[in-house]
């Protein structure tokens, strides 16, 4: 049994409809029926939220999704309409919202791989493959893949696992031409993101994207968060060396800290993990900040 320790209640604000408490984020819909997204300070680890929150972190994500979202509008459209919060709303909304245009959303998490870590690493130990798609002899931990791969999973609720399957699961499921079009569109995505990373001496070594289709139907559009620590694998240029585990701008300090002995946790009972020392929550928050300012080149308002 895993998911929430605590299930926050959700805000009641005049206009809005709570529709989803999810992991990080809360949705709502507006009587126009736009959706809004407010990014919360939650935090998540081993399919568990955890009761200690992050504070500045939902900030912190949306400034860095918005600037994601303008460098990539000439590949792909995305599903903002407004960063200001609707009226009436808490005043702590501000900085953590966005209004975003409702879209028909492709049950699919679509994952790019450009460097072997992860769920994909463990796969690749067993049959030199990630999600069905083959890789060469050789490969250790943290090695840079031939090229990106598409790697798509299943979205799972709060509290479970989602499921690598290959492409052709995908093609089956919801047809051989969307899957397609998830697949070029993921990995062209993920290119962008690469270079533009690897130009301030940072790796984006894998992402997932969430996509749907607006009214029109016409054209995938990108949805929810886009190459956040909590969406994508990043790495300092400077400090990869493959055949062990990389440095991270993650939480993967928490991660380490609820692993060890000294959390007090065991992983594999029912228990609900512990409160996060406070030392934990400042250098997780600081690992946060220190990718949104090598990309972007400023400090995240929090």
């Amino acid at each position: 049994m895993s998911g929430f320790v605590t299930v926050p209640e959700p805000v009641e604000v005049p206009g809005l409809t709570h529709l989803h408490t999810g992991k990080v984020r809360d949705l709502y819909s507006t009587d126009s029926g736009a959706l809004v997204m407010v990014a919360s300070d939650r935090v998540s680890a081993f399919d568990w939220v955890l009761p200690t929150e992050i504070p500045g972190k939902g900030r912190l994500l949306t400034q860095l999704s918005l600037w994601w979202f303008e460098r990539l509008g000439d590949l792909v459209a995305n599903h903002v309409l407004s960063d200001t919060p609707p009226e009436g709303a808490p005043a702590d909304w501000a900085g953590r919202t966005l209004v975003c245009e409702r879209l028909d959303m492709v049950p699919v998490e679509c994952v790019a791989r450009g460097y072997l870590a992860g769920s994909g690493l463990a796969e690749y130990r067993v049959d030199r493959t990630v999600c069905g798609v083959p890789l060469p002899e050789g490969l250790v931990d943290g090695s840079e893949l031939p090229e990106p791969v598409f790697t798509p999973a299943t979205k799972a609720e709060v509290g479970d696992h989602d499921e690598n399957v290959s492409f052709e699961v995908v093609a089956e499921r919801h047809g051989e031409r969307l899957a397609t079009e998830l697949r070029d569109l993921t990995l062209r995505v993920y290119g962008r993101g690469r270079d533009v990373a690897r130009e301030r001496g940072v790796i984006l070594a894998d992402t997932k994207f969430e996509f749907g289709r607006s009214a029109s139907g016409e054209h995938l559009v990108l949805a929810d968060e886009v190459f956040t620590p909590d969406s994508s694998r990043y790495w300092p240029a400077d400090e990869w060396s493959p055949g062990h585990a990389q440095p991270s701008f993650d939480k993967q300090i928490l991660r380490d800290w609820l692993t060890s002995p000294a959390s007090g946790w065991d992983r594999a009972s029912d228990t609900p993990p512990p409160e996060l020392p406070e030392n934990v929550v400042e250098r997780t928050l600081s690992r946060y900040a220190e990718i949104h300012e090598r990309l972007t080149g400023a400090k995240p308002t929090l």
